[in-house]
């Protein structure tokens, strides 16, 4: 897999307080978390058709176990919630949308804007950096149980 480190300005998430609550729900009524057979080694309940076949180059979300379709959706849900996303760009939407599971994999999800349909991956061992930004925050961030 190709390695995908590197400072890109545009995979940084919003500072904490910079989106309102009713923009993030806005959001979370306008786009949604599907995902694409290019990121899955076990199709789950995706329904993908043709089955899946991701591609060498492409980071997995279930590299490690298989993830249900509405698993990946209450994160995607999560991230935004927690303002977890990409500034906002002229189409109103984020590039990105960041969430950790209970195990500490960080996801991202990612789409086109104004595309609302959103797929995601999990941040593997070849984006330390960029998992730790991401995972740093959302501790901040995350309530408390």
């Amino acid at each position: 897999m190709a390695k995908r480190e590197g400072n890109r300005p545009d995979r940084r998430y919003a500072p904490l307080g910079s989106i309102s609550r009713q923009a993030l729900e806005q959001l979370s009524r306008e786009v949604r978390y599907s995902g694409t057979a290019n990121h899955k080694l076990h199709p789950g309940d995706y329904g993908f058709v043709p089955s899946i076949n991701p591609r060498p180059a492409k980071s997995l979300c279930d590299d490690l176990r298989p993830l249900t379709l509405a698993e990946a959706q209450h994160l995607f849900a999560a991230g935004i919630s927690l303002g977890m996303v990409s500034p906002f760009d002229a189409g109103g939407a984020p590039k990105y949308v960041w969430a950790v599971d209970g195990d500490g994999q960080v996801y991202e999800a990612k789409a086109k804007p104004p595309d609302p349909v959103y797929h995601g991956y999990r941040l593997g061992d070849d984006e330390g950096a960029m998992r730790r930004y991401i995972l740093d925050e959302w501790r901040m961030r995350c309530p408390k149980p």
